[in-house]
């Protein structure tokens, strides 16, 4: 086999795993977070508190959200630059790149200056407001993920 099929099969394990932590952290982390009263025996923890720990979570998902960005940029450029053009990759890597780079440069810093500032700014319309903004992007990015994975494959199958 060649170097090729282990870097094309490498960025597909990337991206399948960022769509599946997007699904973790969205549909099964956050509810078992935010819910935290009927699972905790003997002890509450308020709203703001589980926000504090999701946060965290999310801050440190940037991280590894920034390093996808950056590896579907590089990748997604070289396949353009060998003239392997494909305007479904096209888009859907864009909206990767950009909804990744929303989320971990934008939403989460501003989530977490609010609650730097406490209670009572998370409480506010615009904490409301961002925080729903970046639930929505947080959706879109898998979606854009879903559809780049897919639209890979299908794609590395011809060849």
């Amino acid at each position: 086999m060649s170097k090729k099929i282990y870097i094309d099969f490498s960025y597909l394990i990337m991206l399948a795993a960022t769509f599946g932590a997007v699904i973790v952290l969205g549909a099964f982390v956050a509810p078992v977070i935010f819910n935290s009263d009927a699972i905790l025996v003997d002890m509450v923890m308020d709203h703001y508190n589980a926000g504090i720990i999701m946060g965290e979570i999310f801050h440190r998902f940037s991280y590894w959200i920034y390093f996808l960005a950056v590896l579907v940029i590089v990748y997604e450029a070289a396949w353009y630059k060998m003239g392997q053009r494909d305007s479904i990759v096209f888009a859907s890597s864009i909206v990767v790149i950009f909804s990744s780079l929303m989320f971990s440069g934008v939403y989460a810093p501003r989530i977490l200056a609010m609650q730097a500032l406490g209670v009572e700014a998370t409480q506010s319309d615009t904490f409301e407001n961002i925080h729903m903004a970046s639930e929505i992007d947080f959706k879109i990015l898998a979606l854009a993920l879903l559809v780049l994975f897919v639209r890979r494959l299908m794609l590395l199958r011809r060849t």
